[in-house]
């Protein structure tokens, strides 16, 4: 990651004399690079190398990022099951009518409830209409690709990505206050809390929706990061 800063003091700093032509210090590793450098412009508008408090802040967001595409990749594949179900919804009734009274001996025998748990689900599936069905198969498709986008996002650490991930996590937190009301679990309120941290953190950290100054705040921070990296770096040649 070599710079040539347009302040000459810093520049000189940062450029060495080889054999084989100039070579810039890299802001990431200190090594000297021959060849031109890939970056010029103002020292506060340098690359911010990531380390230190950047570096856990990539971390917290690339996790949350692999959490949206797992979550975004089984909606969608939900979403496939269920077209492929409402195309073949009489094949799938005529197998239930057929082959589930073999099992009821079994099913009575582990006391298990056809009318509960994801055997409710299939069988309540049965009875829904093919246009509800479409409409709910395509919220639950646009949700998955909503949350593919913010992995997008968070993953390269894009400020609209931190904005979509903060405002669709905000938007379901009502729904998961009224689940809770209804009926409190440990796997409801876990997911609740770590929605609400999700939404704290992009906000608070990320300066987001005026917070701390907003957008103006945020790009003064990482400019005078910026300066500061490439002050270290010509600090450490001097060195």
């Amino acid at each position: 990651m070599t710079y040539a800063p347009d302040e000459p003091a810093l520049a000189r700093r940062l450029e060495v004399a080889t054999g084989v032509g100039p070579a810039w210090r890299c802001l990431r590793c200190g090594s000297f690079v021959p060849g031109p450098p890939r970056g010029r412009g103002p020292a506060e508008q340098a690359p911010v190398v990531l380390r230190g408090k950047l570096l856990r802040d990539a971390w917290i967001l690339r996790l949350l990022a692999v959490d949206r595409f797992v979550r975004g990749t089984l909606l969608l594949l939900l979403a496939g099951v269920l077209v492929y179900f409402d195309e073949r919804r009489d094949v799938f009734r005529s197998y239930v009518e057929r082959d589930l009274p073999s099992f009821k001996p079994l099913v009575d025998e582990l006391g298990i409830d056809p009318k509960q748990g994801v055997a409710r689900i299939v069988l309540e599936l049965f009875e829904v209409s093919h246009e509800r069905l479409v409409w709910i198969t395509v919220g639950i498709a646009a949700y998955g690709l909503l949350l593919l986008l913010e992995g997008v996002g968070l993953w390269g650490m894009r400020r609209w990505g931190e904005y979509v991930a903060a405002a669709a996590t905000a938007a379901f937190l009502p729904f998961e206050v009224a689940g809770l009301l209804g009926h409190v679990s440990l796997l409801l309120l876990l997911t609740f809390l770590v929605n609400l941290f999700l939404v704290g953190y992009l906000v608070w950290t990320k300066r987001l929706f005026g917070v701390r100054g907003g957008r103006r705040a945020w790009d003064a921070e990482r400019r005078q990061t910026s300066l500061l990296e490439v002050e270290e770096a010509a600090g450490s040649a001097d060195g």
